[in-house]
């Protein structure tokens, strides 16, 4: 382990070491599916052979996730060493009861892209507005990201209740943008399950949103 907290066994200096490895056979596609909830839970404890156990069974995966949203290969590099540092870290606080550890994962993956597209769309508008155009929008951002508060808050209020099934299917369908197949197979359900857990929870949601009433 290096000064950092990061395993050896996954450079940590940036653009260092993570394509390279993302690029290799992985041992998960010799060996079969590990359980990863147990190699977190070993990661909570600092086992650094757990860690690249995981890292080995879910880089091209957490990659292609971060490809998806970055769109740029180099960028998408950067957010899966960033990612896995954070997974890394945060392992210990991995709860299975509260969800897959796939879908855990891969919402930390989908944080981190989904900042750097933020990131870089903002520099993009600080570099390419003049400084009047600026002060135009700022009342109308602010007024917009008020209403979007309130919203926010109303929507989680109805997702708390729905069941946690429900719940967990929904926010991986139409929250991270995963298709129903992709949300069957990262809950491990048939595909009927996974349709019938997000038709019922968009129910639910609806009726404590009150939409249509």
């Amino acid at each position: 382990m290096n000064d950092s907290g990061f395993p050896t066994s996954v450079p940590s200096s940036e653009g260092a070491g993570v394509a390279a490895v993302v690029t290799r056979s992985t041992a998960a596609d010799q060996i079969g599916t590990p359980d990863l909830a147990e190699l977190l839970r070993r990661c909570g404890r600092g086992d650094e052979q757990a860690f690249a156990s995981l890292y080995d069974a879910m880089a091209a995966r957490v990659f292609g996730l971060a490809k998806r949203v970055v769109r740029d290969p180099a960028q998408a590099e950067e957010v899966t060493q960033e990612a896995f540092l954070d997974i890394w870290r945060s392992s210990g606080r991995f709860d299975e009861s509260q969800g897959h550890a796939v879908s855990w994962m891969l919402t930390v993956v989908h944080r981190k892209a989904v900042d750097r597209v933020r990131s870089a769309e903002a520099s993009t508008r600080r570099d390419t507005t003049y400084h009047h155009e600026n002060h135009a929008t700022e009342h109308d951002s602010t007024a917009e990201a008020a209403t979007a508060s309130l919203e926010a808050h109303r929507v989680r209020q109805a997702l708390a209740g729905l069941t946690q099934a429900q719940r967990e299917a929904l926010d991986l369908a139409y929250f991270k943008g995963y298709t129903h197949s992709e949300v069957a197979t990262m809950l491990d359900l048939p595909l009927g399950t996974a349709k019938t857990r997000i038709r019922d929870g968009l129910i639910r949601l609806r009726d404590h949103l009150g939409v249509g009433q």
